[in-house]
């Protein structure tokens, strides 16, 4: 459709023109990434990237999107839905990326801080659905839909905070986390068009845009990183479009590398506290690769092969 290509060129434009303005602002007041130490010592030379880049793509995707709905008379309650999901799960991320940067610390946000606001907003969209008559029925495997608005609130929340923080463990390297939103944003575009869903479809494609010109900044040597602001933003929004395209489930095998670098984490949990053992040499698992001796550009690339693997398995199988 014409109107979500355009979606997707105004979202791209507006990245190109305000994202080197941000990566001359941060080097000009000398701010930037501070890397943790225990993460890998090779990537301490990254400390000092500018970061917060996520908020310029956020910003496009959500006045592209804006925009072309209201020119298409297409400004549904839905559309509200995805904006809130991206940029309030954006606004936390950038919360998250200010803090770090003030105090230069690797530290933002307290974890109970993160998670009750990403809760507010996720309770948030669950008041819009049911004013605009949202029907609240789940579908559990072997089992049926379930009509529930009890039940549903819950996965609503379980969904949008889990691969909000999923995506957000997904970007520890160049270009990672990004490559792998273009594909899932994509696949997902793909399947609003196949459903002729036009708010959704031009939402994805505006994001997209951004996510193009933004790669060019991110992938390796990053010049930009996108920061909590865009992570966070990403996983809000999958997730969102996910459960509003009534596909909810889509994201395990659409997201399929979020969902194993999130696991990788919560099993070197377990097993450390439980048998003193790691499982991965470092988690999450895009860090295991690398420190078997994998470089960025092989761990992205085949990290981006599994997600789009996983895409056109689930467009084959359901889509």
């Amino acid at each position: 459709m014409l109107s979500s290509i355009i979606a997707l060129i105004s979202s791209l434009v507006l990245t190109a023109i305000f994202l080197p303005w941000l990566i001359i602002f941060m080097h000009s007041h000398h701010e930037g990434q501070e890397i943790r130490d225990e993460g890998p010592k090779w990537h301490q030379k990254k400390s000092g990237t500018p970061t917060m880049g996520g908020t310029i793509f956020v910003l496009a995707a959500v006045v592209s999107t804006l925009w072309v709905t209201i020119w298409q008379h297409d400004l549904t309650k839905t559309v509200w839905i995805l904006i809130i999901s991206l940029l309030g799960y954006g606004i936390i991320g950038f919360l998250d990326d200010g803090i770090k940067l003030y105090y230069k610390r690797n530290l933002g946000l307290r974890a109970w801080q993160k998670l009750l606001l990403q809760i507010i907003i996720a309770v948030v969209i669950v008041l819009i659905a049911a004013s605009d008559g949202f029907k609240f029925g789940l579908y559990i495997p072997f089992v049926g839909v379930v009509d529930s608005v009890v039940l549903f609130t819950i996965f609503i929340i379980f969904w949008l905070v889990g691969f909000s923080n999923a995506v957000n463990l997904s970007d520890g390297l160049d270009g990672l986390a990004t490559g792998l939103s273009i594909i899932a944003y994509g696949t997902y575009a793909y399947l609003a068009y196949k459903q002729n869903n036009l708010a959704i479809l031009i939402f994805c494609m505006s994001v997209i845009g951004g996510l193009i010109t933004f790669l060019i900044f991110n992938h390796k040597p990053a010049k930009i990183f996108m920061g909590d602001a865009g992570s966070l933003a990403l996983g809000g929004g999958l997730a969102a479009v996910s459960i509003f395209l009534n596909r909810p489930w889509s994201l395990l095998l659409i997201g399929i590398v979020f969902v194993c670098e999130t696991a990788s984490v919560i099993l070197q949990v377990i097993s450390f506290q439980t048998t003193g053992k790691r499982i991965f040499k470092m988690t999450p698992i895009h860090h295991h690769f690398e420190m078997l001796g994998w470089s960025e550009w092989k761990v992205d690339i085949v990290f981006w092969l599994v997600g789009l693997v996983g895409s056109i398995l689930y467009i084959v199988i359901w889509g």
